[in-house]
């Protein structure tokens, strides 16, 4: 009779044996952990944050991974949850946009901006949510393959970055010669004596000097060992090892580099068991109205993308997505990412890996994702595991990145390969001008600088630019026919 009993159940509701829903939920969050720890680290550093707050950004970050799961697999009344097997984590189209707010507004002040936008964004997302599902026509799979590849390109630089040094900074490829900087300071002193003509402030040493921290020989090879242990994996390895080829990756640079003695675990042994993540860590949020627009915009083109995941999934799943059902999970994208503002964190969505990985274990529960979320927030609330993270050297992630971001281009050239170029010309258009748009803030990062002010954050990210031409210009050259058909198949494609 209990065989008989568990045949009636939807696969999708089944409840398994706690060990087997433990094992299967800490799979769930191996796929995605990789990727759910970058975007704290990347934000964090590109803020100036000290240390021990960027190990906060990570806690953090798997402690609201975890709440936006639970809420998303498990369904909080029937207004938040898509209640199907599904991994929140935060989003790689947030990165390119809140990297220009840090760069504008460094250090915690910067950090309350960011959440600020969040917070905003995330309220914002939860009102248009019913909306959104009339807004696929303007996203085809050009425009989301388009906007994806410039996303990509747009986070390479990040990578490569972690293998070589910021082009400014500690790390920058030159610094001031001290010869030069002094000789500058003794002519300053005897302008102030009357002896020679005023120094004006502006005037200063240009760097000269080829900087020994900028692309040390022995971070290439770091970074290059945590390459080719990731491809060696994904070559080599099978099913759920393959799957987490990037973490196994991370794990050996990690463990080279304590060899060689360039990571410690000082920080580790300082960082608690136990802490709580408390909101608004930096403060109160400060609500910049440019800035929270910049990431609604991020919002609706996660949210669409959210839209053709979950259609997949219910394909997958074998459960039909109503409308209301579809709003409850998009309800949910704005109010994981407000849950991110309000605990320093940032804007969620559902992870296409795992999506992907619901399909190749065939095991469709989303009992397992509420276990993987549980299992997020016990590492949320561990600071050792943030401090571990941290810890890290950039030579080990620059190995990665070059393989997470270069791996979101390619996902955005195999969603562009679906798009008939050969029967409509007019798509290279789209294609070729939003590719440029994109690129501006890369190749010109001055471009903005006799424009008002007030609009720099909107346009500092190409990944925004990008958007709205591909949106733009394919409304121009083809109108707006899209059908749920066409997400779907992009969704199938699309990757974190």
């Amino acid at each position: 009779m209990a065989r008989e009993h568990n045949a009636a159940v939807d696969p999708v509701d089944e409840i398994l044996p706690p060990l087997r829903m433990a094992t299967l939920g800490l799979q769930h969050v191996l796929v995605m952990y990789a990727g759910a720890v970058a975007v704290p680290l990347i934000v964090g550093r590109a803020l100036n944050l000290a240390p021990e707050d960027v190990a906060f950004l990570i806690s953090a970050d798997l402690f609201c991974c975890g709440i936006a799961t639970i809420i998303q697999s498990l369904g909080v009344t029937r207004w938040f949850g898509i209640q199907l097997p599904v991994m929140m984590g935060v989003t790689f189209a947030s990165v390119g946009p809140m990297v220009a707010m840090a760069n504008a507004y460094p250090g915690p002040d910067g950090a309350r901006m960011i959440f600020g936008a969040i917070i905003g964004a995330g309220i914002v997302a939860m009102l248009i949510a019913p909306f959104i599902g009339r807004m696929l026509r303007f996203f085809p799979p050009l425009v989301t393959g388009t906007i994806i590849l410039v996303i990509g390109v747009t986070l390479m630089r990040v990578g490569i970055n972690w293998i070589f040094g910021n082009p400014i900074g500690p790390t920058a490829p030159r610094l001031v010669d001290p010869v030069a900087a002094g000789w500058l300071n003794n002519i300053k002193e005897m302008a102030g004596e009357g002896v020679v003509p005023a120094i004006p402030d502006s005037l200063k040493v240009a760097p000269s000097v080829q900087n020994p921290l900028y692309a040390r020989p022995i971070n290439i090879v770091i970074s290059g060992v945590v390459l080719v242990a990731i491809l060696l994996i994904a070559r080599f390895g099978r099913g759920f090892v393959a799957n987490i080829a990037v973490l196994l990756g991370m794990l050996i640079g990690a463990a080279l580099t304590i060899l060689l003695g360039q990571m410690t675990f000082d920080k580790v042994a300082e960082a608690h068991w136990f802490g709580i993540v408390t909101p608004f860590h930096f403060g109160m949020p400060i609500f910049d109205p440019v800035l929270i627009v910049t990431m609604v915009l991020v919002m609706i083109v996660v949210m669409i993308e959210s839209t053709g995941m979950f259609l997949a999934l219910g394909d997958m799943t074998g459960r039909r997505i109503t409308p209301e059902r579809l709003s409850a999970g998009l309800r949910t994208d704005g109010l994981g990412t407000l849950i991110g503002g309000v605990f320093n964190t940032f804007p969620y969505t559902s992870f296409s890996q795992n999506v992907g990985l619901v399909g190749v274990t065939g095991i469709k529960s989303r009992y397992i994702c509420v276990a993987g979320g549980l299992i997020l927030i016990l590492f949320g609330l561990v600071p050792k595991m943030g401090a571990a993270v941290e810890s890290l050297p950039t030579a080990v992630l620059g190995g990665a990145g070059l393989v997470m971001f270069g791996m979101v281009a390619a996902t955005g050239i195999r969603i562009l390969s679906t798009v008939d170029f050969a029967g409509n010309r007019n798509n290279l258009f789209v294609v070729a001008v939003a590719l440029g748009f994109g690129m501006i803030p890369l190749i010109a990062p001055d471009f903005k600088q006799w424009l008002p002010h007030a609009i720099h954050p909107l346009i500092e990210s190409g990944i925004l630019l990008a958007t709205i031409a591909a949106v733009v210009l394919n409304a121009f050259f083809n109108g707006a026919g899209n059908n749920l058909e066409d997400a779907k198949r992009a969704a199938s494609m699309a990757d974190h």
